[in-house]
């Protein structure tokens, strides 16, 4: 405050002194202000562009990892393509295992059963190619991820854990389970 009187006081006795240095000093006062106003004007343009790239940064980001996301999306639904197909089809696939284990005792029934083992490994051929694999369970070590314990019994032939029989076969598609093994399971 006392700073500010002072420069008035200076002023005053400069324009009772000389008028013309008066209004020159007037001027360097207008100009000092004016810089302070364009550089504090510079400042909030600088942060307005730093945030504005740091927006814009994100904003980048977020879509590097969209388009990250979305090419993931599309390889596994490639990859998977044929799950839904191999799932509606392991039903006909059990049928065809249950019919081929039939005792058979004359010729045509024998050639039937021919007929429907060609058409099987057909089916699962074309199912292998897809990437369709069965899970091996019996005399295996239980895993929950792979096989579906129904039973379980105390067998001295068999370790703890270990696989004693296989009810329904159990399947991969690549590396994911379409279907676990359900089975029975020594104590």
């Amino acid at each position: 405050m006392a700073e500010q009187a002072q420069e008035v006081n200076e002023k005053v006795e400069l324009t009772e002194e000389n008028p013309a240095e008066a209004v020159f000093a007037e001027e360097e006062t207008t100009e000092e202000t004016n810089v302070q106003d364009l550089l504090k004007d510079i400042e909030e343009l600088k942060n307005k562009l730093d945030e504005a790239d740091n927006r814009y940064l994100r904003l980048q980001a977020d879509f590097d990892n969209f388009r990250r996301r979305s090419r993931l999306d599309q390889e596994a639904s490639e990859k998977y393509r044929a799950q839904k197909l191999v799932t509606d089809l392991l039903p006909a696939l059990d049928n065809f295992e249950r019919a081929m284990k039939v005792e058979v005792d004359n010729e045509q029934t024998k050639s039937l059963l021919q007929g429907m083992e060609m058409v099987y490994r057909g089916i699962l051929d074309a199912l292998k190619k897809e990437g369709l694999e069965p899970i091996e369970a019996v005399e295996k070590e239980f895993d929950p991820h792979m096989h579906q314990a129904v039973m379980q019994e105390s067998n001295e032939n068999y370790g703890s854990n270990i696989i004693i029989e296989e009810f329904q076969k159990g399947y991969l598609l690549k590396d994911r389970v379409i279907r676990p093994s359900m089975v029975k399971v020594n104590q």
